[in-house]
């Protein structure tokens, strides 16, 4: 994920650092972040590729608002960040779809999420890029079981998950949801997690763990995913830094992808 480099320089020169370190792509944010003609030209200079895009407002203007207004703009940065991925190369928006709270029913967050989202499912047909919703701690589509029913009810090719490895160990196996989700996996997130960490220190600090260090059965993960058959990005979402930091990060991906 860009969010995660900590350098000076241009987009330009950011890249060719990533690139440097041994990584082949990258997540940016969306919509409004980054200039599409200025992402073109640093990815043909340096060869790094646009992975896809995180939606950068689905977490404060969220898609099962109550307010029927928020709602709708949340849509509109929906829409507006396919474009934009599309336009820089990249094939899939990470879409938080929900969050539910005590202002907000877990009912009602699934209703208004899949209601919403359909409304921007003809502009990721437009634009082949895939909408991918994610695993996080939003309270919201806890269960692979019911991950899958809720991407099913869209009848859609243009919507999946965007599976995230880490966020998985707190409430499960990641090994177990891999063969439930199946083709519906569009992208992947890699990180750790501890239980260990979070028992002892507290619920986030299970995330303070480098890759390979934590709960991850990773042997079991890569299986998992060689019987789906998935065969494309492995984005990693740590603790990031400078070059060096970038290079170990892409050390240790290099080992999980080996296995």
């Amino acid at each position: 994920m860009f969010a995660m480099l900590d350098a000076p320089g241009s987009l330009q020169e950011k890249f060719k650092l990533l690139k440097d370190s041994g990584i082949d792509g990258v997540e940016l944010n969306a919509p409004g972040q980054f200039k599409a003609e200025e992402v073109r030209e640093a990815c043909k200079v340096t060869g790094l590729e646009i992975e896809g895009v995180v939606d950068a407002f689905h977490w404060q203007i969220n898609l099962a608002d109550p307010d029927p207004k928020i709602r709708a703009t949340g849509v509109e940065y929906l829409k507006q960040g396919l474009r934009e991925c599309a336009a820089f190369g990249g094939t899939s928006l990470l879409l938080v779809p929900a969050v539910v709270t005590p202002r907000v029913s877990y009912d009602d967050a699934y209703k208004r999420s899949q209601e919403e989202i359909r409304k921007a499912l003809s502009v990721a047909q437009e634009t082949g890029v895939k909408i991918a919703v994610e695993n996080v701690w939003n309270q919201f589509l806890l269960s692979p079981l019911e991950a899958a029913r809720f991407i099913d009810e869209f009848h859609s090719p243009w919507i999946g998950w965007h599976f995230d490895i880490g966020n998985v160990l707190y409430i499960g196996w990641p090994e177990q949801w891999i063969p439930i989700l199946g083709s519906r996996i569009v992208k992947l997130h890699f990180k750790e997690f501890s239980r260990k960490k979070r028992d002892s220190e507290g619920l986030w600090k299970g995330f303070q763990v480098e890759l390979l260090e934590g709960d991850n059965n990773w042997p079991a993960i890569m299986k998992a995913l060689d019987d789906i058959g998935y065969n494309t990005w492995a984005c990693a979402e740590v603790p990031g830094g400078g070059a060096e930091r970038m290079k170990f990060i892409s050390g240790r991906l290099d080992r999980i992808l080996a296995m």
